[in-house]
């Protein structure tokens, strides 16, 4: 299989591929990166314009058609967690399978319980993956909602190289939580905060890629990652 992985920021590329090799080694993936897109959505406060969605139209028909002597794209992964109509969108042009980067851990902390604790630490994510996730409990008939946390300082520490200061202020964030039943490091970046996260508490901690991986492998071969 060949998966294409399209990115908003580089800091989302390692812990996706880590992802990867730890769930399905097998799949050959391959990177788009457009870091424009964060910080153009960052200058508008997090307004998504028309024409960031078309940008994201055109990076997945890119990723889906390729020329005409080479191999075609499985399946596309988005790695971007602030852009989900932009994704929704983009997923509406290809007719290969696309997956959003949150939406496979949502269901496995909804499995978990109602009360679900999210953490972004790139700020203009959390409205729309809130939204996301209100929906996706709403389907299930859950009537608790989801308490939303920015860690602040955490995202412009990892840009800055302080690795170990970004995780321990996840960590620090996910200790000083109310009793939840399940725990979501919102964006790819922050994978590498989760197992400081799991030492801060009893509660599962849930990481996008991980869970994404595991989604679209079971999607694209009908075997779930192990």
């Amino acid at each position: 299989m060949r998966v294409v992985l399209i990115h908003a920021v580089r800091e989302a590329m390692a812990p996706v591929r880590d992802a990867f090799s730890a769930h399905w080694p097998q799949c050959e993936i391959h990177d788009l990166l457009d870091s424009s897109l964060s910080a153009d959505l960052a200058a508008r406060d997090g307004v998504l314009t028309e024409g960031m969605v078309e940008r994201f139209r055109l990076l997945a028909r890119y990723a889906a058609r390729p020329a005409p002597d080479e191999r075609k794209a499985d399946g596309i992964l988005f790695t971007c967690s602030a852009f989900g109509p932009a994704i929704e969108a983009a997923a509406r042009e290809v007719e290969i399978p696309v997956l959003k980067p949150n939406e496979a851990a949502f269901t496995e902390a909804i499995d978990c319980g109602a009360r679900i604790a999210l953490l972004v630490t790139f700020e203009p994510s959390l409205p729309p993956m809130l939204q996301e996730l209100r929906q996706a409990l709403a389907q299930r008939q859950v009537a608790e909602q989801p308490l939303g946390v920015v860690v602040p300082g955490a995202f412009a520490a990892l840009k800055s190289g302080r690795a170990e200061e970004h995780d321990a202020l996840i960590a620090d964030a996910v200790a000083r939580l109310p009793a939840m039943d399940a725990i979501v490091l919102g964006q790819f970046s922050m994978a590498r905060a989760a197992s400081d996260a799991r030492r801060a508490t009893g509660v599962p901690v849930l990481t996008t890629p991980e869970s994404a991986v595991r989604r679209l492998r079971e999607r694209l071969t009908g075997r779930a990652g192990g």
